[in-house]
């Protein structure tokens, strides 16, 4: 239900903020660098200031980062130093590599690249490996952060800052609105993600536009990038400042080219596969299952699928057996004894509402590495192992990819 707060996004931003520091111990501030974390920095630390209180100021440096987005995280830094807890992570860290079925995932800062690094580290980063006693190597960002958190929080309640808007993505609008989900005193806009540990979502119903309005208005400094983003001729819901190699974000990997040549050299030799997403990412079909993926002659969306877990390297492949598995189980115990089927309205597939081998296909096309398209979310890496076995024996009792 859509209700009418009488007050512009500003204004219902302005006051979640304030509510958070009256029910808050705790803060900390998601901050990637971005048009929406810059806002929402923004507004946080003008409350801040305001309560003469201190904030953790949380950055994920993912080693691969344009010039100008640091140069900007550098400037908020400084900027806000007397009112901030700064914790700049320049740690190996698990992330998607949405370019590559080699190398479905990679680490920035990965110690045994050491001499193949973009660049280095800065010199307020936290790069000791043993400065969080949570953290181990081939920890993943989705595991990082709640962990880091509860770290922080120390007991405490504590609030997470996130930059996130809803309208930039259905999935994102769905999770935030679901009304069974853990919140805090019945706010919509908070999720708990561990004991005392909530999500605060201060700009969710903002749009693009809302963001640029808010940074002109009242003249807050913001990432330059995005300047030279405009001049290159993309419109504002194209811009985006995130990890490269995601799903989404390897899209606009040719802008390294084009704003940082000798970086995007760098990236090439750091990453398997990033040019063939820089060469393909942007192509319409089966070649990374962009838009309408069209069904090969002489097979059904089931025989495609399989014929593409085929092609893949044998570890690769038996990742997504295993995810695939779990998905038509759950499906199969829920009205489709006799398998999913081959396809189904489109509209209902883009929205998760049915079932169907058309959208595991599109998912491994995609290189969707954690099966996101299929409904899953990462599993955690100290757990992967045991995962894996256990839904590989799982599969010979159903039936499904039996070996």
């Amino acid at each position: 239900m859509i209700r009418n707060l009488d007050m512009n996004v500003y204004e219902a931003a302005k006051k979640r903020v304030e509510w958070t520091f009256d029910n808050f111990n705790k803060i900390c501030v998601s901050f990637s660098g971005g048009k929406d974390s810059t806002v929402m920095t923004h507004i946080v630390m003008e409350e801040a200031i305001k309560r003469n209180r201190k904030v953790a100021l949380l950055f994920i440096d993912w080693e691969i980062q344009y010039k100008m987005t640091i140069e900007h995280i550098k400037h908020i830094y400084e900027m806000y130093k007397d009112h901030i807890e700064p914790y700049w992570i320049a740690l190996p860290l698990l992330t998607d590599n949405a370019c590559s079925q080699f190398e479905p995932e990679w680490i920035c800062w990965d110690k045994d690249k050491k001499d193949a690094w973009v660049r280095q580290p800065e010199e307020m980063s936290i790069t000791d490996e043993n400065f969080f006693p949570f953290w181990y190597y081939h920890i993943t960002f989705e595991e990082f952060v709640p962990k880091f958190a509860e770290w922080y929080g120390d007991g405490e309640r504590t609030a997470c800052f996130v930059g996130i808007r809803t309208r930039e993505s259905l999935n994102r609008y769905r999770a935030l609105t679901n009304q069974r989900k853990n919140v805090f005193a019945d706010k919509l806009f908070t999720t708990c993600v561990a004991d005392n540990i909530y999500n605060v979502y201060p700009i969710y119903d903002w749009r693009a536009e809302d963001d640029w309005t808010y940074l002109g208005k009242y003249k807050k400094c913001y990432n330059e990038l995005y300047d030279q983003f405009y001049k290159a001729g993309l419109t504002l819901h194209q811009m985006r400042v995130d990890e490269p190699f995601g799903d989404t974000t390897r899209r606009s990997l040719w802008m390294y080219q084009i704003l940082e040549p000798q970086t995007w050299a760098k990236m090439v030799f750091r990453v398997n596969g990033a040019n063939n997403g820089n060469i393909y990412c942007n192509e319409r079909g089966n070649i990374l299952g962009n838009g309408k993926i069209k069904l090969p002659p002489n097979h059904t969306w089931e025989s495609f699928a399989k014929y593409l877990l085929d092609t893949m390297p044998k570890k690769t492949a038996e990742h997504y057996k295993s995810k695939i598995a779990v998905y038509i189980k759950w499906y199969m115990d829920r009205g489709y004894e006799d398998g999913i089927p081959d396809e189904a309205d489109p509209q209902m597939e883009k929205k998760r509402d049915v079932p169907s081998w058309r959208r595991i296909c599109r998912t491994l096309l995609r290189n969707d590495y954690w099966c996101k398209g299929l409904g899953f979310s990462p599993t955690k890496q100290s757990a992967y192992t045991k995962y894996i076995e256990r839904i590989k024996n799982k599969r010979n009792e159903w039936g499904i990819f039996a070996e």
